[in-house]
Order: structure tokens, then sequence, then C-alpha cells
């Protein structure tokens, strides 16, 4: 029996229950209706009540010319999709099958803005029809949907172009902020270092580091940092407060014009609330001496809307050595108007503090077991401070927005990481200082006009960034700055390595053009100029002072075909690039380091900007009911691999080009109204171009494979949301097996994760969830490396695997109450 079969069931039950109690004696009646008049309207008013009713309506276009074909969604008033008809060639559509209550219907079609419309209905049989207009919107992709199991065909100019939205992180068992991006799909979001530090993030067959080639945005501030001091392009989820989110918009490859520096394997723009759903406070605490303790509330202040809220945080993961991180987070947003026309100014503040338990060798576990380390020492303490403001207006013939921002950063890191291989008496340990002030904007216009009688969408933008910068890298001893002796050659290590003033700017121009050639084609077509601006100062070696600069064109192309029975295919083409640190493009001799103990080594200048390019061919589908499906194929080519070591104050390998290309495959299902899967499947092959013998192990000439690239990723996982005030999902993410040399000798094993999570709202405003994670208690690794470490002062060097395990399994506790 159907779910619709049941409902109907129980409405027939509870109408003969009614009628029962109307139609039975009352001592307070004097007289009684006679018996064929009583059945007859006991008779009619069951059929008014168990009646399915009939909603019905005609779509038209601002002229009242009827637009035949457009979806019209019936949703549930949380958002579920029911059912979707089409309206016919006379622009009408009938739904029939409905019970009584509260809907949401979504209408859209190619060219017209998606309208959505509250309905309410009753016990009659047929409503009011309806009568929608639909705004030309040309080819606009401003349309906001709330979550993946919205459609966007006819918004999305590629197959892996989509939205997360805040119920589906809502319901996801989180062990670290930076997870939340982890809802992309192919994205690894991973950690192999202390809590305060950035993640390490994997996706389309790159290890991105900390955002090399991954951009990530917070409501348009970008949060990569440009020439930092531990590495390019190092962005720091620890400043998101999850609960403040209210979707994340992604799209992947070089296609997108609007995406300039860092966005080449794709990009993730973070969308916060500017009203929360509802004001709240939230308790949590866990093993292993986790606690959280976080508000948030937003009220009518004069015209507009105030938000505001904070989080404080603690713990100390599983390791001997307690990470003891705190971190503080607060956030405060004014905004006023709409979606048409409105501004917002956002404030944000963070501060962190922890230690850290570094990557350890393999050949070291069983010296300090599998969450100890070798240097207690580690750890750091960060800060970033920020405001931003935004404008938008938009009317029928154009839409505007300028959003400008500033922002204050520090960091101050101390790693070891191959132990006591340089100096076997002072031991690794270094230093990486980085502060910087950051000013910027972002603005576009765009105008709606007709060429042809093709609706036409052109887009003007600018983008500009200043970063000025004060950043280092220091030889230490317990987190004291000293001088070490290199072992193999006796030559002393200055306790300033590398140390440096320098101005890193990035202008952006772009131009995009979209047209609707036919109702089953539409294009875009774009160009993005970028000029890189570096002004370095050295405060060691005058030598390595200078000023570099790059410009480069970057253009886009999607093709975009369709829809036919729900399903619309993509291809797409375009360039990209990302910066390189500035302090390497002036570099002229090499620091003194235990890369390098050799003092006045010449060095060659890094390029400024390292350009990409690539292509995928996809498609999108909702052929089967309830079900969002995508697949695609990509191919990306790097020019090189190249960049600048903050941990050594060296380049790093290879100069020569790669080649990446893979497959990608996304579903959303949502077969019933308390029900929702998800299967995510990334597989990536990532090749030099010729081999690379840097990367290699000991004594082997090389190989193809770029280390630690990601392949096979697979996030997959059920939920039952609000299910009688319960709650509940499950999930496994696997992270397959990569070359960590070139040459294929040494290879991670895979790791698989069960985490899963239970709520139940106790009443209206009291909900209490358990979080577990690592349900298996699996001993995999966050990270694995190869390279060359000596874990003792009296051991050998050895060229090992390196690697940080995943957390064991835990359990977390959060009581949140709703206001």
């Amino acid at each position: 029996m159907s779910l619709r079969s049941v409902t109907l069931l129980v409405l027939l039950l509870a109408a003969a229950v009614t009628l029962a109690k109307e139609t039975g004696p009352k001592t307070s009646e004097v007289t009684t209706p006679a018996p064929d008049v009583a059945q007859e309207k006991a008779t009619e008013a069951a059929r008014d009540k168990a009646q399915p009713v009939q909603l019905s309506g005609t779509v038209v276009d601002q002229s009242g010319a009827v637009i035949a074909g457009a979806s019209v969604e019936v949703r549930s008033a949380n958002g579920v999709v029911l059912t979707t008809v089409p309206s016919d060639t006379n622009g009408s559509f009938v739904i029939s099958g409905l019970t009584a209550g509260n809907y949401r219907l979504v209408i859209s079609d190619p060219g017209f803005e998606t309208k959505e419309v509250p309905v309410t209905l009753g016990t009659t049989q047929a409503s009011a029809p309806l009568r929608i207009t639909l705004a030309v919107s040309a080819v606009s992709t401003t349309i906001h949907v709330q979550g993946r199991e919205d459609s966007l065909i006819g918004i999305a100019n590629s197959a892996t172009q989509g939205t997360v939205g805040f119920t589906e992180i809502e319901e996801r068992p989180i062990l670290r902020a930076g997870e939340i991006l982890e809802t992309i799909p192919g994205v690894i979001i991973t950690q192999h270092s202390g809590g305060g530090k950035a993640n390490q993030y994997f996706l389309r067959g790159f290890n991105l580091d900390h955002g090399t080639d991954f951009a990530i945005f917070l409501d348009g501030m970008p949060l990569n940092q440009p020439s930092h001091a531990h590495g390019e392009g190092y962005a720091d989820m620890n400043t998101v407060i999850p609960e403040f989110i209210e979707r994340v918009d992604y799209e992947k490859g070089p296609y997108y014009t609007d995406v300039g520096n860092y966005g080449s394997a794709g990009s993730a723009h973070l969308v916060f609330f500017k009203t929360l759903p509802q004001n709240f406070i939230q308790a949590e605490g866990g093993m292993y001496g986790y606690w959280r303790g976080v508000f948030g509330a937003s009220q009518k202040l004069g015209s507009g809307t105030l938000l505001y809220g904070g989080e404080v945080y603690h713990d100390d993961g599983p390791w001997v050595h307690p990470d003891n991180y705190y971190k503080f987070n607060g956030i405060l947003t004014y905004s006023h108007g709409g979606d048409t026309d409105g501004f917002s100014v956002t404030a944000r503040a963070y501060h962190g503090k922890w230690n850290s338990s570094d990557q350890i060798a393999a050949n070291a576990v069983p010296l300090i077991g599998l969450y100890g380390t070798l240097n207690p020492t580690d750890g750091g303490n960060s800060q970033r401070y920020s405001l931003q403001g935004e404008w938008h207006r938009q009317d029928t013939n154009s839409q505007t927005q300028i959003m400008a921002y500033g922002f204050y950063y520090d960091l101050d890191l101390f790693s070891d990481f191959t132990y006591f291989l340089t100096d076997p008496v002072r031991g690794d340990q270094f230093e990486q200082k980085d502060r910087r002030w950051v000013t910027g904007l972002d603005a576009h216009h765009t105008i709606f006009s007709q060429w042809f009688g093709r609706k036409v969408e052109n887009t003007f933008g600018l983008q500009v960034r200043n970063d000025w910068i004060t950043n280092g890298l220091y030889q230490t001893e317990n987190r004291e700055r000293v001088e070490k002796t290199d072992s193999d050659t006796g030559n002393i290590l200055p306790a300033t390595t590398q140390a440096d003033r320098l101005t890193d700017t990035q202008v952006g121009l772009y131009f995009e053009n979209k047209i609707q050639w036919a109702e089953k084609f539409r294009s875009v077509v774009g160009l993005r100029g970028d000029l890189q601006y570096f002004g370095v100062t050295s405060l060691v070696t005058s030598a390595n002072s200078g000023t570099a600069s790059k410009f480069l064109p970057s253009p886009k192309l999607s093709l975009v075909f369709g829809p036919w029975s729900k399903t619309e295919f993509y291809a797409q083409g375009g360039f990209s690039f990302h910066s390189n640190d500035g302090r390497g493009t002036t570099q002229t001799v090499e620091p003194v380091s235990g890369e390098n103990p050799y003092p006045n080594t010449p060095a060659t200048p890094i390029p400024a900007l390292i350009p990409t390019k690539g292509a995928e061919v996809g498609v999108r589908t909702l052929a089967i009911p309830h079900l969002q499906s995508t697949l695609s194929l990509w191919y990306l080519h790097s020019a090189s691999e190249l960049q600048q070591s903050g941990d050594t104050g060296g380049t790093v390998a290879s100069r020569q080009p790669s080649d990446r290309y893979g497959i990608e495959w996304a579903n959303y299902y949502t077969p019933l109204e308390h029900l929702a899967f998800d299967f995510d499947l990334a597989d990536s092959r990532a090749l030099f171009t010729t081999i690379d013998g840097d990367d290699a192990a000991p004594g082997s000439p090389g190989g193809r494979y770029v280390p630690e690239a990601v392949g096979l990723v697979i996030s997959t996982g059920i939920t039952l949301p609000d299910l009688k005030g319960f709650s509940g999902t499950l999930r496994l993410r696997y992270f397959g097996p990569r070359y960590l040399t070139s040459d294929g000798i040494y290879r991670s094993d895979p790791t698989a994760l069960l985490n899963g999570a239970v709520s139940y709202q106790i009443s209206k405003s009291w909900r209490v969830s358990a979080q577990f994670f690592n349900l298996l208690n699996r001993q995999d690794h966050d990270i694995d490396y190869a390279y060359e470490s000596r874990i003792t002062p009296a051991a050998a060097p050895a060229f090992t695997e390196v690697f940080h395990p995943v957390e064991p399994f835990q359990v977390r506790i959060v009581l949140q109450r709703t206001f």
C-alpha cells in the first residue's frame, strides 16, 4: 500500500469519527433532522473531507502570453518535491490527488525567473484557478535554490554545479568545521596537524594542500590567502560557524568568469543567513575533552534586521599530548531590503590557540604509539577579524552588486615534520609567521536585453584585492628561535631562514555573455583577464627583493542543450590559473635551510601565475521521479606543479606540466517525505607529462604519478528527517588509496569512515542529538606522505611512509533550545 493510500485511509477514518460525533444525539438539541437529511449531510461531509482536491492554473509571461512546457513542482510545506507537471500548449496545468493542507508551488521555465507560490488547500474539491506570471530573466543563474533536492535544470551551466542547503548541513555529523565542504560531491577534508591549522583539501586529482586550486568565499569575501607563510592559497575554515550557513553554492572546473585565482579545480561559496530561521542556543559535549557552546539570534532593528551570534569551542582530541584547542568565533550582520534591492554589513571575529600532534613516521609508532608525538611543543595561534559591506539592486533591465571588504589576519605556527633529520641535537622544528592587512572589492553589473528576439544577459565585472604582508620562516627549538647545525655538512643554519615584507596585488576584469539561442539551447561565453603584481622586500637577502608582474587572459565557454524529458546536457571548456607565492617570483638566492645548507646558492624565480585549462561534458536528469542525478567527464591541464614551499623557503618540484582527468557521478533521491538517499562517486587520475625524479623513492629514476593526488572518493548516506520527532542519518565516506611517490613505489591504504547521528524533538523548543564518529573504530589514516626523516637523535635517517591517523570512535551530545 502506498503512502498516499495510507494517508487517504487515515483521513477517511478521521472523517468517520468526526461525523459520528457530529450526527450522534445531542442533549441540548430539541429537534432531530429526518434520517434521510442527516444521511445526506453526513455523506456530503465525508465526501468533502475524504476526496482529494484539485489545483489548476495558467502560466504566462509579463506580456500575458502563455508559457507552454513550464515546470510546475508541488512541494510539501518543508520543501520535499511531491509531484511535477508541465503546463500544456495553452499554458494550463491541473494537479489532482492532493489532500487538504499547505503546499509550495515552484514554477520554472528556461529564460524566466523561477517563482515560488504558497498555496493552502481546503476540503473543497477544487480551488480557484491560479494565474502565475513569470518575469523574463534572460538566462540568469542567480536564482537561489535551497538544496540538492531542488531542480537546477534551466539554471545551472554544468553538471557539476550545485547547491547544498541548510537542512542537509544540519543533518550531517561534522567532526570539524571544514567538513561542511564534504557536502560537495568529490571533496575530501582532512587534517594532518593540530585542530587550529587549516584543513587539507582534496578534489579532482589534487592534493590541494590548504587551498591552492580550490577557491572558498564567505558571502563573496575570499578565504584563501596568497603568499602565505605556510602554503599558497591557505584557507582556514575554523573561522566559520556551521549553524549560520544558509547554503553552499559550488562549481567545479575553470569555466566560471566570476571565479579567478585558485578556482581551477572548483570553488565553494558559503552564503550566510541574514535572518535566522529560529533563534537558538546550543550546548555540546563529548569524548576527548570536547565541549562547545554556540548561540544565534536575529531581530528587527529599525527597518532592517540585526543578526548576531558566537561560538566558544574546546577539544583535546585523542592525542597523547592533548591539542587543548580553544577557539572563539563571533558574527554580527545588519541587513536591509530583499533580493531585488538591499544591503548588508557583516563583521566577523576569530581567535584560536592549539597544540599539535603532527604527522608521524610509520617507524615511530612502536616508540610513541598511534596517537603520540615526536615533538610536544608544536602548535600555534591565529586570529582573523573582518568587515564587509554589500549592496545590490535589480529591476527588469539590469542587476548590480558591489561588495567591499577588509580584514586583519595573523598566524604563528610551529611544526616539525622530519624530527631530527637536519639537527640531531636541537631537532627540526620551525616557525612560520604571517601577518597581513587586506582590502578588496568585487563589483559586477548585468544588463538584461534581447538581440534579434533572443534573450541576452551581459555581465561586466571587476575584482581587486591587495594584501600587505609581513611573514617569515625561522628555525626553532621548543618555540624559541635558535641557530642550528646541518648534520650532513656541519654548516650553520641561521635562526632566520626567510623574512619579508611584500605587497600582493590582484586585479581581475571579466565579461560574460549568455544567450538563449533557442528553446533547447543556450550558451555562456566569457573572457577574464587577471593582473598579478608583487613587490617584495627581503629582510635577509637584498638580492631577493624586487618586483614581478604577470597578466593572463582566460577565455571560457559553456554550451547547454535541453531539457528533453527533464534531462539537460552540458559541454564546457575554459582557462584559469593560480598565483604563486610572491617571495618565489623575486628569489635569486636560495635561503639557507636544512633543504639547502649552502650559502649563496643561485635560485631561479618562479612564475607569478600558473595557467590551467580544462574541459568537461556532463548530463543532469530528473527523468526518474524524486531523483536528481548528474554525470560528468572532465579533463584539466596544469602548466606546472611548481610552488614556493613555506616549510623550507625554497621551491618544490616540479616544473613539468601535469594532466588530470576523471569521472563524477552524483545522486540525491527523496522517494518519501521522510527519507533521503545520496550517493556520490568521483574517480580521478593525475599524471606528469614527463618523468619526475624529484618526488621519487630513493634510488628510483622516478615516474609520472603526481604524489598524493586523490583518486577514488565515495560519499553516501541515508537520512530520515523529522519522522515523528526523530531524525537520523548514517554516512559512509571512502577516501581511496593514493600514490605517495611519482614512481608508485609508495602507496597509501584507503580510508573508510562510518559516521552517524540521531536527534529527537523533545518539545517545540528543545531538541537533543547524538553524533557518532568512526563507528567501526578503524585505525585508518587521515592523510599520508612518503619522505625521509629521523625519529630519534641516535636513529638512522629513513625514507618511509608518514601519516596522521583518523580519530577513533567518539560520541558527542548536542542540546539545542530555539526561541
